[in-house]
């Protein structure tokens, strides 16, 4: 019984560790694939979508795998060029919203109750209204461009990880080992460096990489209504939008593919996300 017992167990953990090591390995592959069309898309040449009324609207071909516009752009080269500006875009957004999560979460949980009321409210306040609409708003009013979209996405999508950050922090703040080092006249900064700072960086990283998705998406929503990425930027937003009028002639190319590409970086993002909460998580492992 007692070897039955045994053998059960090491076969659960064999189990376990090759769940882990997939999505290790599905990780790694997906942020290589990321990586890739980032890199492809900075050094695609701007020839590579220049006008050429002789091949436009040209379905797909082994030529064009995406078609042409209804200026002869090769719609393949515009999408990765336009993903790798997604890309960029997202990763600035999510970098400056991060670090406000970042700053708030933690100056709330430790610089006493007026600034955990203030900064409650504020993260209340942004949570009150959607994303979106407090994204618009700023990018209309900064007037849009990469600058208004930047710092729409900076500025809105920050609460959510900085409420966890918060309640990370004021557990963290009152386990033993950082009660002893306040009684040892450790300062706030060094009990910061020390003892906050490293419990919370694996809800940072996924914050960081569950947040991501959201701000492509957002970015490509905004633009799509023209108050984002100027329209000489080759983003998706843009080319979806410029789209739109050529479906009823049957050019569905135009929209399909941009689309289905954004959904797939969007889904990628997402899938590593949540396989860095189940790696990082002991408890979420063994679900």
């Amino acid at each position: 019984m007692i070897q039955n017992l045994h053998v059960r167990k090491k076969e659960e953990n064999r189990f376990l560790l090759n769940r882990r090591q997939r999505k290790l390995v599905t990780s790694i592959v997906a942020a290589i694939l990321l990586l890739g069309v980032v890199v492809v898309g900075a050094l695609l040449d701007e020839d590579r979508i220049a006008t050429n009324l002789i091949a436009r609207n040209l379905a797909p071909s082994f030529d064009h795998l995406f078609g042409t516009d209804w200026l002869g752009r090769d719609m393949f080269a515009r999408t990765i060029m336009g993903l790798s500006l997604s890309v960029k875009v997202g990763l600035i957004g999510a970098i400056g919203s991060t670090s406000i999560a970042l700053i708030l979460g933690m100056a709330a949980a430790t610089m006493g109750k007026v600034a955990d009321r203030i900064i409650s409210w504020l993260i209340d306040l942004f949570l009150s209204v959607p994303h979106l609409v407090t994204l618009i708003l700023i990018a209309f009013t900064l007037g849009g461009g990469f600058k208004g979209i930047v710092m729409g996405l900076v500025l809105t999508h920050w609460p959510s990880l900085a409420r966890v950050i918060r309640a990370e922090v004021m557990q963290i703040r009152s386990a033993e080992y950082v009660q002893i080092s306040k009684q040892l006249g450790k300062s706030r900064g060094w009990i910061a460096v020390h003892h906050i700072l490293p419990h919370l960086t694996p809800q940072i990283l996924i914050g960081f990489m569950l947040m991501f998705p959201h701000v492509i998406l957002h970015e490509s929503a905004v633009t799509f209504i023209g108050l984002g990425l100027s329209p000489h930027e080759p983003a998706i937003g843009i080319i979806l939008s410029e789209s739109m009028r050529y479906l009823s002639a049957g050019m569905w190319w135009l929209a399909f593919f941009p689309g289905l590409c954004l959904l797939m970086i969007v889904q990628t993002f997402d899938r590593i996300g949540e396989n860095l909460r189940i790696l990082l998580d002991p408890t979420k492992s063994n679900d």
